[in-house]
């Protein structure tokens, strides 16, 4: 939980300016914020051509989950990508994070039509992801982080929730293929996100070019220097 000189620091990161058609109006190193998809749009999320389209079987695979490790799926939605990550967690468990009470509840349908019970869904706010500090060994952003109204903040609720040595997986759009159909402001280049992630003590370590659409960066989390 940030103190109240650290939230007042972080929010001194931002500007301020006219709202572009999709977005809020606030900026971030440079960035405008997006809007946020509500749960209204769990449909397109659970669409049936998600998997050919984006190639979600790949982004699984690539994410080298071991059987014991504790994931974290952060702005998981309705959970597409929560209990696929579960099948392959075992004898760890997968926390399903978001700020919506109706995505979440959509999960909670799913786990008990699943019987997933290494599925837990955590509540977050627009600023901690509410996951307990050290725990985690891998988070995954699906296309979420360049929604969020304080991406400073819940990065560095990733970082202290990440174990040393566990990585944060980012999938975002490539802001720069033209060719992804995709509005603007719901893409992000590597280099801002980049920028943006490293801010808090995770380390770029490199981008899989293994989608269709999307960057597959992979950061790590460092540990403090003595």
């Amino acid at each position: 939980m940030l103190s109240a000189k650290a939230d007042k620091k972080n929010e001194s990161t931002y500007s301020y300016g006219k709202k572009s058609r999709d977005g809020i109006g606030k900026f971030y190193m440079g960035r405008e914020i997006s809007q946020v998809m509500g749960h209204l749009g769990a449909g397109w999320l659970e669409r049936p051509k998600r998997e050919q389209e984006e190639r979600t079987d790949l982004l699984v695979k690539n994410m080298q989950l071991k059987p014991t490790d504790v994931v974290a799926d952060v702005g998981a939605g309705s959970g597409y990508f929560t209990f696929r990550m579960a099948e392959l967690v075992p004898k760890g468990k997968v926390h399903a994070v978001d700020i919506s009470p109706q995505m979440l509840g959509i999960v909670r349908a799913k786990m008990r039509s699943l019987k997933a019970t290494n599925v837990l869904p955590v509540q977050s706010t627009i600023k901690d992801t509410k996951l307990p500090p050290g725990s985690i060994d891998c988070v995954l952003i699906v296309d979420a982080y360049h929604e969020f109204s304080h991406p400073r903040e819940m990065a560095e609720s990733i970082s202290r929730a990440l174990r040393v040595g566990g990585r944060l997986i980012l999938i975002e759009y490539r802001k720069e293929d033209p060719s992804v159909p995709i509005k603007l402001l719901h893409k992000m280049t590597q280099e801002q996100a980049i920028k943006e992630v490293s801010q808090v003590g995770l380390a770029w370590k490199e981008t899989l070019d293994v989608l269709p659409q999307q960057h597959f960066m992979i950061f790590e989390k460092q540990a403090k220097k003595k």
